[in-house]
């Protein structure tokens, strides 16, 4: 009876190690799942490749840090960079999404670098990829709308948006000699109480002052309302 508690008590004891040696190893390798997961998301969602370079979800705090995500454009572009996106880093309310509501504290987005591709076949990636080009004001609500029915979450708020933009480029796959580059001077701009694409009239309006000439010059007016609704 004695060898048979001792027995098992041995393996009850390797068997715990072993748990914990387990735990440990996924915790150390969560980061890393999750970042293919994205990675394999966004590819299934778009149809574009996607490369993050660091993901990190808070266990002890409520955070997610993605930092230098870049995502390419389809063959019908020649895979050509599109997005190069150097940090998403949010900070959000436990209890708010506990209850399927999104409010975040903190959102900031620094985007490093946008390239607009117009490839041989005349076509251009952003409209290729269905971004609005009517000059009518999207409906009040309509990408909190959008949110909740493709997740179930409804949105609540951001109290703090803080926003970088780097450069925006146009490349001609047929005309190099029409590449051109536009760098704008907005760093860690700070928009409080976004709830709403209302809310975000200040940024749409400063990014069309520095890059108004920028986006005439490839599309013409009755499209730059659709390459800012995209941005």
């Amino acid at each position: 009876m004695f060898k048979l508690g001792k027995f098992i008590f041995k393996w009850s004891l390797r068997l715990a190690i072993l748990a914990v040696v387990l735990v440990v190893i996924f915790l150390l390798l969560l980061n890393s799942i999750l970042r293919v997961l994205v990675e394999h998301n966004i590819r299934a969602q778009t149809g574009m490749d996607a490369e993050i370079g660091r993901f990190k979800l808070g266990l002890t705090e409520p955070t997610v840090e993605i930092q230098n995500l870049k995502i390419f454009n389809p063959p019908a572009f020649a895979g050509t960079p599109f997005l190069d996106i150097r940090e998403i880093h949010v900070e959000y309310d436990r209890n708010a999404l506990l209850k399927h509501e999104l409010h975040l504290t903190l959102l900031r987005f620094n985007l490093g670098e946008l390239d607009i591709v117009k490839n041989e076949a005349g076509k251009t990636n952003i409209f290729a990829f269905g971004v609005p080009v009517s000059p009518k004001t999207p409906k009040a609500g309509a990408g909190a709308a959008e949110l909740k029915k493709q997740t179930g979450f409804e949105f609540k708020q951001i109290d703090v948006l803080n926003v970088s933009i780097g450069t925006l480029k146009f490349i001609d796959l047929k005309n190099p000699q029409n590449n051109r580059e536009q760098k704008f001077q907005i760093q860690n701009l700070p928009i409080r109480n976004v709830k709403s694409e209302a809310d975000l009239a200040g940024l749409m309006a400063l990014i069309a002052l520095q890059g108004g000439d920028f986006f005439k010059s490839l599309v013409g007016p009755q499209n730059q309302t659709g390459i800012l609704q995209f941005l």
